[in-house]
């Protein structure tokens, strides 16, 4: 999608592409993942954001790189929006990264400050209307938005975004219909900021964000100016970055890493941050009080990311030997789930002595795509991500380490993999402790009724796997590998303890605006509800 939004009081809308037309080449679909088993979906990441405001670079190919950075935290589409102080060009579609932009299409978003963003949905459907950036044209300037988090109290953003006045200076066709499609909280946020006829849009944002609740980690700009800001909870990651010639914003310090900046600092929870050619100032509009999400350091962040002074890849070395001190097992082999059970699987074989191996090889390439696999394919499920490596395991006592389990049907089919090549016993870690509980700060986990620990205990879930043995890292040595205060984390997932209050339990769901249509239409923008869970999440058995 292509927004052209000139200053000044007359404004044009040039060169619009919706989604893909019928019979054109078909893009990504926004649905390749890194799921294990397209069947039993796992934690799906929280979105990726990044800023640059770099005069004199070229500020859409960092944002692309940035964003390649942060792939990791949402594969079903991206864009880029670029200022070169005049006007604002957004360019979105559903796909992954490398999949919606080429070397043309960057060619030609030419200015020196940029917003991106590659999304995982946790309000509103996955649909290219609800891509991100997120655009609105205003009388004094365009402002483009993107989100990572999500919000709680929507419901009543709604009901603020009705009674905002029609604006002076609205595109002739009515600007709110740039947004008509969109189900997601971040087009209710950019709605409220885009109103400041009587002040500036940094003015403006205080006023609007501590109207907010849930997790927002946002970054946006107008044609001068790169804004950033995170909740009071700081419960998604955000962090600033030095260039050269510029400052970037960022959801995870290994997007600084790949475009050649500097780590500065985190942006502090309850902390606006504004950079443009006066240089950086920032501001609090919320006192802070640090609920940073414990998910990050067991799965959602890279490994080479910085959290808290922690880099995250230490972190989950120091889980692993807490697991081995924990939970010991006579075995003779201990091998990871990859990826992103590797740093704990290596913890676990230094604190207790078993050696290290690849018994599992990933092919990351696999996932759902346009084909429609046949019977006798999808009846391969895991096999067509995980291959075993016969020779390795044949024979041997394994303890196998793996980052969660959400319903246990992808470690079903691992351990019955695991003993059909040969494995005599198979002991399942896991890094985390069992999740009970749903998110409804960004990241979309499975219902709770669908949580396989919240009907039964690990010794039921062991037998319900086929494992020999498994074991869950306590919530405590969790909490003591981050070196993080227990009472400064987020820890819903696990415990139940939600540090922001949610609504109604009817009023939960990520697809709670697609099945009522008549909350669709608001002066022609459309909004939602909180996402993450089903209506009957927080009932408690």
């Amino acid at each position: 999608m292509r927004l052209t939004a000139s200053s000044g009081s007359t404004r044009r809308l040039r060169d619009v592409a919706g989604p893909t037309a019928p019979g054109a080449r078909r893009r990504g679909d926004g649905r390749l993942t890194n799921d294990l088993n397209p069947h039993d979906l796992g934690p799906q990441d929280a979105c990726g954001v990044f800023g640059v405001w770099a005069p004199g670079e070229d500020v859409a190919k960092l944002s692309y790189f940035g964003l390649y950075a942060l792939q990791h935290r949402g594969q079903e589409s991206a864009g880029i929006a670029v200022s070169n102080g005049r006007q604002i060009l957004v360019y979105k579609d559903m796909g992954l990264v490398s999949q919606v932009f080429d070397e043309s299409t960057l060619e030609a978003l030419k200015g020196h400050l940029a917003v991106g963003h590659s999304r995982y949905s946790t309000t509103g459907g996955s649909t290219w209307a609800n891509a991100q950036p997120t655009f609105r044209p205003t009388a004094d300037g365009s402002i483009a938005l993107a989100h990572n988090g999500n919000l709680t109290n929507t419901l009543e953003l709604q009901q603020m975004v009705k009674e905002l006045p029609h604006a002076p200076g609205e595109l002739d066709f009515h600007a709110r219909n740039l947004e008509n499609n969109t189900t997601n909280d971040t087009s209710l946020v950019t709605a409220l900021l885009a109103y400041h006829p009587d002040t500036s849009l940094e003015a403006r944002a205080v006023e609007v964000l501590p109207l907010l609740r849930g997790a927002f980690s946002f970054v946006w700009m107008d044609e001068n100016t790169l804004y950033a800001a995170r909740d009071p909870q700081g419960i998604r990651p955000l962090v600033l970055g030095r260039l050269e010639r510029g400052w970037v914003v960022a959801s995870e310090t290994a997007a600084l890493d790949i475009v050649g900046a500097s780590y500065v600092r985190e942006v502090e929870p309850g902390e606006l941050v504004a950079i443009d050619e006066d240089g950086l100032r920032t501001s609090s509009f919320a006192d802070p009080a640090p609920k940073g999400c414990l998910f990050e350091f067991v799965y959602l962040a890279r490994p080479d990311t910085l959290i808290s002074g922690q880099r995250i890849h230490s972190v989950r070395v120091e889980i692993g030997r807490k697991l081995a001190r924990a939970f010991p097992a006579e075995a003779d082999l201990v091998i990871p789930v990859p990826e992103s059970g590797t740093p704990a699987a290596i913890g676990y074989a230094e604190a207790s002595g078993i050696p290290y191996g690849t018994g599992l090889v990933k092919n990351s390439y696999v996932g759902r795509t346009f084909i429609q696999p046949s019977q006798t394919i999808r009846q391969l499920g895991i096999r067509l991500k995980l291959n075993p490596l016969r020779d390795v395991i044949e024979g041997k006592r394994l303890v196998v380490v793996d980052d969660s389990i959400v319903r246990g049907n992808t470690q079903r089919a691992l351990v019955r993999m695991l003993r059909e090549a040969g494995a005599r016993e198979v002991h399942v870690r896991i890094s985390s402790p069992p999740v009970k509980w749903p998110c409804f700060y960004g990241i979309d986990f499975a219902t709770r009724a669908e949580l396989i620990a919240n009907g039964l205990s690990p010794e039921e879930i062991c037998a319900s796997i086929g494992a020999d043995s498994l074991h869950y890292i306590s919530l405590d040595d969790l909490v003591e590998a981050t070196t993080v205060p227990m009472d400064n984390l987020c820890r819903a997932c696990f415990d139940g303890t939600y540090p922001v209050p949610l609504p109604e339990p009817e009023h939960l769901g990520k697809h709670l605006l697609e099945s009522f249509p008549d909350l669709l239409d608001v002066d022609g923008l459309a909004v939602s509800v909180a996402g993450g869970g089903a209506s009957d999440a927080l009932e408690r058995p």
